[in-house]
């Protein structure tokens, strides 16, 4: 699936991050591979969350350790989660590893439920507060193909405008240089990848 490509952290306005992920059917050897795989690109680029569209797979799953380090905390799998009962409200700053080096205020609700199934395919149901809360909501976001950016204040909007723009000339040279493939390839590639696990 990977066809020998090593996995990265895509970024803005890479398309898969605004891909509707698709439930999760299936788990292989390699899909475990791939989430291994993910855990690591998370530690390396210091994250405490990662999306499975943050690393151009367009399936409901995304990877969490609060502490970001693979010696410490607890390593979670969260597949096809579904999010409910949210309560209160708290604004609190947030960063992104496919918006590297911006950071914005999001209100998000305080609490939220979640029910989810592991990787060994054990159905989980929790109440979330704090950290762990915020990471799952902002994660749960990638799924939908929302970005935290798309939450800020009229205000922080205009403050990311710059870290935006300089976002999206990167991407335009990479694509000239031929490193990243056209709109078309990669939905092909998308549809693939969700014929073979959604």
């Amino acid at each position: 699936m990977q066809t020998g490509v090593s996995m990265e952290i895509v970024t803005y306005p890479h398309p898969t991050l605004r891909h509707k992920s698709k439930p999760v059917r299936r788990v292989d050897s390699e899909l475990r591979n791939i989430i291994r795989e993910m855990f690591d690109l998370m530690y390396e680029a210091r994250g405490v969350g990662l999306a499975a569209n943050q690393v151009d797979l367009p399936i409901r799953l995304f990877v969490i350790n609060v502490t970001s380090d693979s010696e410490e905390g607890e390593e979670l799998v969260f597949i096809n989660p579904v999010l409910s009962k949210p309560k209160g409200s708290e604004e609190k700053e947030e960063g992104c590893l496919s918006l590297p080096e911006l950071y914005g205020l999001v209100v998000r609700p305080a609490t939220i439920h979640v029910n989810t199934y592991t990787l060994d395919g054990d159905e989980i149901e929790v109440d979330l507060d704090g950290l762990m809360a915020r990471v799952v909501q902002h994660e749960m976001d990638h799924l939908d193909g929302v970005l935290f950016i798309d939450r800020l204040s009229a205000t922080g909007s205009i403050e990311a405008k710059d870290a935006m723009e300089a976002f999206q000339l990167e991407f335009q040279g990479r694509r000239e240089r031929g490193e990243i493939p056209s709109d078309l390839e990669i939905a092909a590639r998308l549809e693939e990848i969700e014929r073979r696990y959604c």
